[in-house]
């Protein structure tokens, strides 16, 4: 007879393989798809194109995720941090716990002012930032070294946007804004198109001054959402290690997809 405890810690019937083909297979209510481990939340009202690399492009992940926008979350609004939105975030974010999802993730690193208010309303991990995985980048370097950071709005980076991420020191950190570089204006003004190759050198020349000012830099964060497509060519331009949104949401997608081994079940 088919295990359903053990089912349900597969969540939700993302492989059932032929020693569990038969038996009573249940589903919750609210649950219109099956087979994704992370719901993403996404602004609403954007117009600049999402490449491959994206966060929220779908070709960007080797796993299957859902996408949900927050209604009236404009970047305006999640650039400040804008309080009023919390109630839809926490909504959208509990629609995707409610169809299945076994973490939720986000599309744009300003959600991270609402990360804890999100955290404590639904029952999985939630991991609205790439500015989470600072703390783990700086274990990993010498006490003198620092944290170089690409932002697409530094007036967004904010005490309250580390504390709700559960930074409580950032003087390892240092930021560079790229909102007012030519081309990559054009995603912050949501244009509608951009020249790709101009702003991967934008971005690209970018880190080098960052480093060129802040020489102590031993590792880089993209904190905006539409950089993951650009991580490796600063990685081969500074040859440094790069983290971004896809580094975290690959990371939450391993820890709540674990297979058995083959041959140790």
């Amino acid at each position: 007879m088919i295990n359903l405890q053990e089912l349900d810690r597969e969540r939700e019937h993302e492989y059932l393989g032929k020693e569990k083909e038969c038996g009573i297979i249940s589903m919750k209510k609210g649950m219109y798809v099956s087979g994704f481990s992370i719901g993403i939340l996404f602004l609403d009202n954007c117009w600049y194109p999402t490449i491959p690399g994206n966060v929220a492009n779908l070709s960007t992940y080797d796993f299957p995720v859902v996408m949900k926008v927050v209604p009236n979350c404009t970047q305006e609004r999640i650039h400040i941090g804008d309080p009023t939105l919390v109630d839809d975030i926490i909504a959208t974010a509990k629609q995707l716990e409610a169809e299945g999802a076994r973490a939720i993730c986000a599309a744009c690193g300003f959600f991270g002012n609402f990360q804890e208010q999100v955290a404590d309303a639904v029952d999985i991990p939630v991991y609205l930032s790439s500015v989470i995985q600072l703390p783990w980048i700086k274990a990993g370097l010498k006490i003198n070294q620092e944290v170089g950071m690409l932002t697409a709005d530094i007036h967004g980076i904010t005490e309250n946007l580390f504390r709700s991420c559960g930074i409580t020191n950032s003087d390892y950190v240092k930021v560079k804004g790229l909102g007012e570089l030519p081309e990559f204006s054009a995603i912050v003004e949501s244009r509608g198109s951009f020249n790709n190759n101009i702003l991967r050198e934008e971005v690209v020349d970018a880190a080098l001054e960052l480093i060129e000012e802040n020489p102590n830099i031993a590792a880089i964060l993209l904190e905006c959402s539409d950089l993951p497509p650009y991580a490796s060519d600063i990685q081969r331009a500074t040859g440094l290690p790069v983290f971004d949104f896809i580094t975290m949401i690959k990371w939450a997608h391993m820890a709540t997809t674990q297979k058995p081994y083959h041959g140790f079940i």
